[in-house]
């Protein structure tokens, strides 16, 4: 059990580079870490928690993310600074060099980001703490709000493909997803937020169900019963 009583009334800023996946999982994160008691730190406020979200498409994209993770080590001074996602997966002892850096989670370890905020004491060195991508097996279920009643719910994650010009199957991992049933209570609690569109998400739709023995088809049924949801779009 996760002693919650140190993150009362602490801040986290939270910046997302590349796929509309990665902003549905940066929301979960901040959700979980708001229902610890830390907030969303304020336009201008310094923040206690840097949360970075990573791709690593090409070569421009890890520059960028360097670049963001500079700039927010030096926007928000002594802050406990967590980088995941796509290039901490890929290259996490680099991404562990960068001076001010915390920890960086590679895509296992990502939705048990709270395990690893510790006291939120900072690192005499960056800490990388990842799963070689041929063990990476859990699935993190995530939605988010992409405007007032549009949300984007993540149903598959990784790829079995290994295509010769794409790094997902390093960066993600081996093809998963959730069991409909959890995909459908999802659906259900953005329609009671208000919900109107969820836009489906996923690195590679068409695989889903390999890992729960269901069909793409049987979970788009099954999301097709959900009162107050009036269109779904795949993405």
């Amino acid at each position: 059990m996760i002693d919650t009583t140190i993150f009362q009334d602490k801040t986290a800023v939270y910046y997302t580079l590349g796929c509309k996946l990665n902003f549905s999982e940066t929301s979960t994160i901040g959700k979980t870490l708001k229902e610890a008691g830390i907030r969303t730190a304020r336009k201008g406020e310094k923040a206690d928690i840097c949360v970075i979200n990573t791709c690593s498409v090409t070569e421009v994209a890890d520059k960028k993310c360097r670049q963001a993770i500079h700039r927010l080590v030096k926007q928000h001074p002594g802050a406990y600074v967590v980088v995941t996602g796509c290039y901490a997966q890929l290259k996490p002892d680099q991404v562990a060099g960068i001076e001010g850096v915390d920890v960086v989670l590679g895509a296992e370890q990502k939705g048990e980001l709270m395990n690893y905020l510790g006291n939120l004491e900072k690192h005499s060195q960056g800490e990388a703490i990842t799963t070689a991508a041929k063990d990476i097996r859990s699935f993190s279920p995530s939605c988010s709000r992409g405007d007032r009643t549009r949300y984007f719910l993540k149903v598959q994650d990784g790829c079995d493909y290994f295509c010769s010009y794409c790094t997902i199957p390093f960066a993600r991992g081996r093809s998963r997803n959730g069991r409909i049933e959890e995909i459908v209570e999802q659906a259900r609690q953005a329609a009671a937020e208000g919900g109107k569109e969820i836009v489906i998400t996923g690195v590679n739709i068409g695989d889903f169900g390999k890992t729960t023995g269901e069909s793409f088809f049987d979970l788009v049924k099954a999301l097709d019963q959900v009162a107050g949801i009036e269109r779904y779009r795949i993405s």
